[in-house]
């Protein structure tokens, strides 16, 4: 089996490095990761200049643009054969919710998904401390069950683990997206040159965070596995929008 395994937080991110290690005995490992860190980037191309692959002394690819850069060029140039898998993170710092539409992490692994490769997003959820060893017993978990039995379906998973010890977790949940309250307003300042910035507002806190949501499997100290899709069509609006598109023709 053959992993290639890349982040938004960096390619020298300890989450990454903890992931290729803990990978590593149950396949072969490709790390192709951007070369800063890339958070917030969501699934953006860079489309405007080339792009440069470079080689840390670790053996780990590093590239000069987005996490979607990074996943795009190894499996459609770089990687001598298709991985059997793609897998995205350890992020630090939790993507439920509406997080997702914003992740780095997760638009790694959408790519992955979209080039036709079972890929998964993992987070900590992460608030000061710093469990990743859980995260990548939880990773390992998952990739052994894939081995040993294929979903047999395109997936991309979004999973998200709760940031204590292992042997505290309360199993695992499959989940839908909960969702926040609108983020916090801006916060605007002023520089040392009198130019008037803003600061991106924090996110807003859970708004749909009951039962069957990923904020609530986090909540009860479960591991969130949330299966995703990109057909972004409103199903429930096509009859509404096209009454509503000829109705002025009548």
């Amino acid at each position: 089996m053959h992993i290639l395994i890349s982040n938004d937080d960096g390619y020298f991110a300890p989450g990454i490095i903890l992931l290729a290690e803990m990978l590593a005995p149950l396949a072969e490992i490709t790390v192709v990761a951007p070369e800063r860190d890339r958070s917030g980037s969501s699934n953006s191309l860079t489309l405007d200049r080339p792009l440069s692959v470079r080689q840390a002394q670790n053996g780990f690819y590093f590239v000069n643009g987005t996490p979607t850069d990074c996943v795009h060029i190894a499996v459609t140039g770089l990687l001598p054969r298709l991985p059997d898998i793609v897998i995205s993170g350890i992020n630090y710092g939790a993507n439920v919710g509406d997080d997702t539409i914003y992740s780095g992490t997760v638009a790694a692994a959408t790519e992955g998904f979209l080039l036709g490769i079972p890929s998964i997003a993992i987070s900590l959820v992460a608030e000061g401390g710093g469990h990743l060893r859980t995260a990548g017993r939880v990773a390992a978990e998952v990739v052994a069950r894939f081995l040993k039995r294929p979903i047999g379906q395109p997936v991309l998973l979004n999973i998200n683990v709760p940031d204590m010890e292992y042997e505290k977790l309360g199993g695992m949940k499959v989940t839908r997206l909960g969702k926040r309250h609108k983020a916090e307003p801006v916060i605007k300042s002023t520089t040392p040159r009198g130019d008037v910035v803003y600061w991106i507002g924090a996110a807003g806190g859970a708004q749909d965070a009951g039962e069957g949501t990923d904020f609530h499997a986090i909540a009860g100290n479960r591991v969130s596995i949330t299966p995703l899709q990109m057909d972004l069509t409103r199903y429930s609006q096509l009859d509404a929008v096209g009454e509503w598109l000829t109705a002025g023709d009548a």
